[in-house]
């Protein structure tokens, strides 16, 4: 990765035609071939940038451009729009380059997957004395999150989300409906459980029988007020 701060102008043609006037940025030139402009405020987003797959040549500035004071003319051109994005550079400040290797990616806390184990571990949030038959409960129509029996061995279907909305309420609304054939569970109970539940598909979740319950990820995790709890 190349970090260049320079004095600069940038014009953009393509589906559009954009202009940034003359002052100080970050010009940011990835391995993938990408430029990004940025400016020292307003938004982590770039001013303008050009997106893979692209490629970057340098030309020498007209003698218009140079007389001007522009020293080195950069072109960004995009390999399947023909959209160009021009440099003009009238000064270098700061230019480096760097080896940054693979990128292992965004590894995200407190998505469904870590929600269900969680709740899997921790049954008697759902009910006091509940013990848990199985994860990823299978029906005809796909897994439910967590097949549960309460202290009297009735069953509880309990879907997962992050954030709680209709579709949601629907989809376990199904699955309650395929389980309830079967008559080694039936009569079955509906639990919606997530982080955030939607006013709408609360009234709606009500409405149909299914109980709703929301997840305190930190609580779960043993972790109130940032600080990490044993007991």
């Amino acid at each position: 990765m190349r970090l260049v701060i320079a004095r600069c102008s940038v014009d953009y043609t393509g589906r559009l035609n954009a202009h940034l006037p003359l002052a100080t940025r970050l010009l940011v030139h990835k391995g993938d071939g990408s430029l990004l402009v940025h400016s020292d405020g307003g938004s982590y987003k770039p001013l303008n940038w050009m997106s893979p797959p692209c490629t970057l040549t340098t030309e020498e500035p007209g003698e218009e451009e140079a007389s001007a004071g522009v020293v080195e003319v950069w072109r960004v051109s995009h390999k399947k729009t023909g959209d160009a994005l021009r440099v003009q550079i009238y000064e270098v400040i700061h230019d480096t380059s760097h080896e940054l290797g693979i990128d292992p990616g965004l590894q995200k806390d407190g998505v469904e997957a870590d929600l269900q184990r969680l709740l899997a571990e921790q049954v008697e949030r759902i009910s006091e004395g509940a013990t848990l038959v199985r994860r990823e409960y299978p029906t005809a129509i796909g897994p439910v999150d967590l097949l549960v029996r309460d202290a009297d061995g009735a069953a509880i279907a309990v879907e997962i989300k992050r954030r709680g909305d209709i579709d949601g309420v629907e989809q376990l609304t199904r699955y309650l409906e395929l389980l309830g054939r079967d008559p080694h569970l039936s009569p079955v109970q509906g639990v919606f459980a997530a982080q955030e539940i939607k006013p709408q598909a609360r009234v709606l979740a009500e409405d149909r029988g299914i109980r709703c319950l929301v997840l305190d990820y930190d609580d779960m995790k043993g972790i109130e007020s940032g600080i990490p709890r044993l007991f």
